[in-house]
């Protein structure tokens, strides 16, 4: 199974980065998540993902909370919480993506269908600057350019960090979709 594509020759294939882990060379790559809850207690629900995602490496930042309209979904659904969430891990993408989902499950996750409300959802958008085509994972994460519910939350924390195949920074792309491209709004816990 072919894991990762990587067409720019300097970046670090989850190979090479496995070979160097395999003599004892960990790498530790930061990774950047966003976080979704619309059924249940919400914020409770994104509190302990993260929580439960710091099992997977270190924690190194969260943004704020942000109530988001549903977007790319089916039927009416409640309005989402959302955030963005920085982690720095030795794991390989495919470990990391298992984990992540076995943190949703966890916390309730129940793919009933695509796009259906969820307690809890883990989308990698980027891992380092790394380039990953599975058929299970793709990275960087194919919406995230074109997701405000994705991008407002991450530009609170990584505003200069570039989409390693569009050469753009979380800023930019931001500032480039447009104004219908769904609300949202920082969230104040009730």
């Amino acid at each position: 199974m072919t894991n990762v594509t990587d067409p720019v020759p300097h970046r670090r294939s989850e190979r090479s980065a496995h070979y160097n882990s395999a003599r004892g060379n960990q790498v530790k790559k930061r990774i950047y998540l966003s976080l979704g809850s619309n059924i249940g207690d919400r914020a409770k629900n994104l509190r302990s993902g993260i929580e439960q995602l710091g099992d997977l490496g270190t924690v190194v930042s969260v943004s704020s909370i942000y109530e988001t309209e549903p977007v790319e979904v089916t039927g009416q659904q409640p309005w989402f919480l959302n955030c963005a969430v920085a982690i720095e891990s030795e794991l390989m993408p495919r470990q990391f993506l298992s984990r992540a989902l076995w943190v949703e499950r966890a916390l309730g996750r129940r793919r009933s269908g695509t796009r259906s409300p969820r307690t809890l959802d883990v989308d990698i958008l980027l891992f380092g600057d790394s380039v990953i085509q599975t058929a299970e994972l793709t990275v960087p994460h194919p919406g995230l350019a074109h997701r405000r519910f994705v991008l407002e939350p991450l530009a609170e924390i990584a505003p200069e960090v570039r989409h390693p195949l569009l050469d753009l920074s979380v800023r930019q792309m931001l500032e480039q979709l447009p104004s219908n491209a769904g609300a949202v709004r920082r969230w104040k816990e009730e």
